[in-house]
């Protein structure tokens, strides 16, 4: 079965829990890691965007990387990154249209959004379901 993540930012009331279960799902050594979501101000009244990576079908990201640290799972579909292969070139924070790919200071080292090896903690926390982790059906392509 195949999986989305929908954001509804109609639905997100800034609370910041997703960020919350971000940094602590990704936390090393019980140190809170930076988050890899962001619910930022949308300019008009009570409204906010939540934004993470979008894992794009023809990722920047992927293409940008000198050294391959960065695959897509084949089971969840996300954009991983090999901490063990990345050199911190920052590549891919630069290649990143939405800026998805960050460089985390305080442990050294560049992170985005693996969907939580396919079970993402931000939706799980959302109380409004701004963030939902969802089956979808995949259409087949037609032959033409």
């Amino acid at each position: 079965m195949n999986f989305r993540f929908i954001v509804k930012p109609e639905l997100c009331i800034g609370c910041r829990s997703c960020e919350l279960a971000c940094s602590f799902t990704h936390a090393i050594e019980n140190v809170r890691s930076l988050t890899r979501i962001s619910p930022i101000d949308g300019g008009f009244k009570d409204l906010w965007v939540p934004v993470t990576c979008l894992q794009c079908d023809d990722a920047a990201c992927i293409k940008s990387c000198l050294v391959d640290a960065l695959k897509r799972n084949p089971v969840t579909g996300a954009v991983e990154l090999n901490q063990e292969v990345c050199v911190n070139c920052m590549a891919c924070v630069a290649a990143c249209p939405f800026g998805c790919a960050i460089l985390d200071t305080q442990h050294d080292m560049v992170v985005k959004c693996d969907l939580c090896g396919g079970d993402p903690a931000c939706a799980h926390f959302c109380p409004t379901k701004a963030l939902e982790w969802k089956p979808i059906e995949v259409k087949k392509k037609q032959a033409v």
